[in-house]
């Protein structure tokens, strides 16, 4: 199992993966401090959902908290239901380790999906974060605890997950731009995800 079997793990199990997606809403305290972080540069938060998959229930609901949503996944299975479910938000099939949408937003999301990368990768994407973030932006994903490799189980398949250690993470948002708002390992009140949440800088010398 590699990091590039991932895609086509998430196209093959689609169906049964978003029909399994807990729609508790977990996240809910999260990203009630994600979206406060963000600035309204435009009057409506401009909201960036890497990974978004079938859209329910996380871009729903940030879309019900009045923020302009723009999802993007690599599995059109699961981008098929985001559309359907958010008629108003822009859809866009693409990868996110070359993503190149030409603007930014006021908050960017790489909730349950940055740490399916490789670590390479992962290192990669910060300065893909950063492109993509408005001054002030609210960045906020989800990592392993430490540095390594875990399998984990979608849709009963094997799926590949990577972690950098927390200094490295640290030190690669600090280095993009990011000041780190929060960080919470293994949160127990949010089912045991280690989430990060961070702000870019106004300007790059801030």
């Amino acid at each position: 199992m590699q990091a590039d079997d991932v895609i086509k793990t998430y196209r093959a199990v689609a169906a049964d993966f978003d029909a399994g997606r807990d729609r508790r809403l977990v996240e809910r305290r999260w990203l009630d401090r994600w979206l406060a972080a963000a600035p309204r540069t435009t009057g409506r938060i401009r909201a960036l959902d890497l990974g978004c998959g079938g859209g329910r229930p996380i871009a729903t609901y940030v879309a019900e908290r009045g923020a302009e949503v723009t999802g993007v996944d690599t599995a059109p299975e699961l981008l098929d239901l985001f559309a359907e479910r958010l008629p108003r938000a822009e859809a866009i099939e693409g990868d996110m380790r070359r993503l190149d949408l030409g603007r930014q937003f006021d908050a960017i999301l790489a909730w349950d999906s940055f740490f399916h990368l490789s670590a390479a990768d992962q290192r990669g994407m910060f300065a893909t974060f950063a492109a993509h973030a408005a001054p002030g932006a609210a960045l906020m994903f989800t990592s392993g605890t430490e540095a390594g490799t875990a399998i984990g189980e979608v849709g009963g398949r094997p799926i590949f997950h990577e972690s950098l250690s927390t200094e490295e993470y640290r030190e690669r948002l600090d280095d993009a731009g990011f000041d780190v708002l929060a960080h919470v390992a293994e949160d127990p009140d949010c089912a045991g995800h280690t989430v990060w949440l961070a702000r870019a800088r106004l300007s790059l010398t801030a």
